[in-house]
C-alpha cells in the first residue's frame, strides 16, 4: 500500500516514521519531502501547493490515501480538488480550514456556538484597533487574522507594544495579507496546552495533551517562533480537562462547522488556555501541529494508519478504540538556525550524532547540497525527540542529543518542559 505525505518538515517526517512503524510494508511517497523522509521512502520534487501535480502523482502512483501536513495547501483547496477527483485524502476542505486560516471566522464561530474563548474584535483600521487596545488595557493580545506561520500573535505587555504591533501589521505589512485584518483580544491568564483530535466530522479520537514552547529563549523569553520544542504528557491536563476539551470545545465546534456547511474532517488542533474558569480556546489549527506531532507520535502505542485511512476514505470512526499511549514521557528539542525566528542563512554543513534507540531526530529544514552533504535549509532545522521513563530524564536526553548536533550558528533551548519540572519540584 502506498501513502502520499504532502509537505517537507519535521511534522511530515514524524508522520511518515509513525506510519511505517505501524506497517513496515507501506510505501511512503513524500512531496516535496526532505532527507529524513527520503530515508523512509521516495521523495518527489513537487511543491506542497502544486495541487494539480500532486493529484496527478496520487493518481499515477495509485496511493491508498494522501495526508496533508501544512496548512498552506489546505487553505488553497487541495482537499476539495482531491475529493472532486475521487482521491482519498486526510484533511479538511478549504471552507472548514477557515477554523485556522481566518481567525475572524474562528472567533465568530466559537462565540456563536458558546465555545469558551477570549472576547475579541476585528479591525482593519489602525486608529480603531488602537482605541480597542487602550480600552482593554495591557496586557492585550494582537493577532493577524490570516496565516502567519505561527508567528502572527503578539502578547503586548504594554500599550506602546500593542500600538507598535497594530501598526506593523496593518501599515507595516509585516505579515503581508495575513495581517491586513487584526484581532484585538483580551488577555487570558493561565497555562496553554495543545490538544489534537482525529475526526470524521462528527466523532473524535482525542490525543493526550502536549505543551509547546513558542518563545525563542529559555524561560519563555524573546519573540514568538513556530515552536522551539514540546513535551508530553502535561501534568495539568487532568481527566477533567480532557473531558471539558471534548464536551465544551471539540464537539460543539464540529457541530457548528457542520451547521455552517463546512464539515471538518482530518486533525483538529485546539490551543487551550487553562484558566480559573476552565479551558478556553486560544486558537484552532486545521492540521497536525509542529513540534507537538514529533512529541506525541513516538508516545503513541496504538496505530495511526487505520484512523487516518478511515477518515480519508470518508468512513466513520464511531466505535474506534481509544488511542493507547506508552508509559513515560517524550521531549522534543528544536535545533534552529542562527537568527531564527528572523532571517537565517542556509547551506551550512550539518553533523548528526550517532543513533540512539531512545532518540529520534526528525528533519525540518534540511536538504542535500550538490555534493550530497546534509545542510541547513530553514529556520527550524531539526527536531530531537527523546523518550524516557520520566520527564526529567527525557528532557536531559533530548537536550544532550541536541547539543551533539553541529552546524554554524545553531541554537536550541535546554529547558523544554521546565514548567512541569518546576511543579514536580514544588510537590516533592
Amino acid at each position: 500500500m502506498r501513502v502520499l505525505i504532502v509537505g517537507g518538515g519535521a511534522r511530515e517526517h514524524a508522520l511518515g516514521w509513525k506510519l511505517l512503524a505501524d506497517d513496515r510494508s507501506l510505501e511512503i511517497i513524500s512531496a516535496p519531502g526532505n532527507p529524513g523522509l527520503a530515508a523512509l521512502g521516495r521523495c518527489e520534487p513537487i511543491a506542497a501547493t502544486d495541487i494539480t501535480a500532486l493529484a496527478a502523482l496520487a493518481r499515477r502512483e495509485e496511493v491508498a490515501f494522501t495526508i496533508v501536513g501544512p496548512e498552506g495547501p489546505l487553505d488553497e483547496g487541495l482537499v476539495d480538488h482531491f475529493r472532486a477527483n475521487g482521491l482519498p485524502v486526510f484533511g479538511p476542505s478549504q471552507a472548514a480550514a477557515r477554523i485556522e486560516t481566518s481567525k475572524r471566522f474562528a472567533k465568530e464561530l466559537m462565540l456563536k456556538a458558546g465555545v469558551p474563548t477570549a472576547s475579541a474584535r476585528t479591525f482593519t483600521n489602525v486608529a480603531a484597533a488602537t482605541a480597542e487596545a487602550e480600552r482593554l488595557g495591557a496586557p492585550v493580545v494582537i493577532k493577524a487574522s490570516g496565516l502567519a506561520a505561527g508567528k502572527g500573535v503578539v502578547v503586548a505587555s504594554s500599550l506602546a507594544e500593542a500600538r507598535e504591533a497594530i501598526a506593523s501589521m496593518l501599515e507595516g505589512n509585516v505579515f503581508g495579507a495575513a495581517g491586513h485584518e487584526v484581532l484585538v483580544e483580551e488577555f487570558m491568564t493561565g497555562e496553554e496546552i495543545s490538544v489534537f483530535a482525529i475526526t470524521d466530522g462528527t466523532h473524535i479520537l482525542p490525543m493526550i495533551a502536549a505543551q509547546d514552547h513558542k518563545r525563542v529563549g529559555e524561560g519563555d523569553t524573546g519573540p514568538n517562533t513556530g515552536g522551539m520544542g514540546s513535551y508530553a504528557p502535561v501534568s495539568i491536563s487532568t481527566s477533567a480537562v480532557a473531558r471539558d476539551s471534548v464536551e465544551r470545545v471539540f464537539l460543539p465546534t464540529l457541530a457548528a462547522l457542520r451547521a455552517a456547511g463546512s464539515t471538518f474532517t482530518g486533525l483538529l488542533y485546539a490551543g487551550l488556555m487553562l484558566t480559573r474558569d476552565g479551558p478556553k480556546v486560544v486558537e484552532f489549527n486545521c492540521r497536525f501541529g509542529d513540534p507537538e506531532t514529533e512529541t506525541l507520535l513516538p508516545l503513541m502505542a496504538s496505530g495511526l494508519l487505520e484512523p487516518l485511512r478511515a477518515v480519508a476514505n470518508g468512513d466513520s470512526i464511531a466505535g474506534a478504540p481509544p488511542i493507547e499511549w506508552r508509559p513515560g514521557a517524550a521531549v522534543t528539542t528544536v535545533v534552529a538556525a542562527e537568527g531564527y525566528p528572523g532571517p537565517v542563512r542556509s547551506g551550512d554543513l550539518i553533523s548528526l550524532p550517532s543513533d540512539d534507540r531512545d532518540v529520534i531526530v526528525f528533519h525540518a529544514g534540511t536538504k542535500r547540497n550538490a555534493d550530497g552533504a546534509l545542510v541547513t535549509a530553514g529556520g527550524r532545522v531539526l527536531a530531537v525527540t527523546a523518550r524516557a521513563a520520566s520527564l526529567s530524564e527525557a528532557q536531559k536526553l533530548s537536550a544532550s542529543h541536541a547539543s551533539l548536533v553541529q552546524f554554524a550558528g545553531r541554537q536550541y533551548r535546554r529547558d523544554i518542559g521546565w514548567r512541569d519540572l518546576a511543579r514536580q519540584s514544588a510537590g516533592a
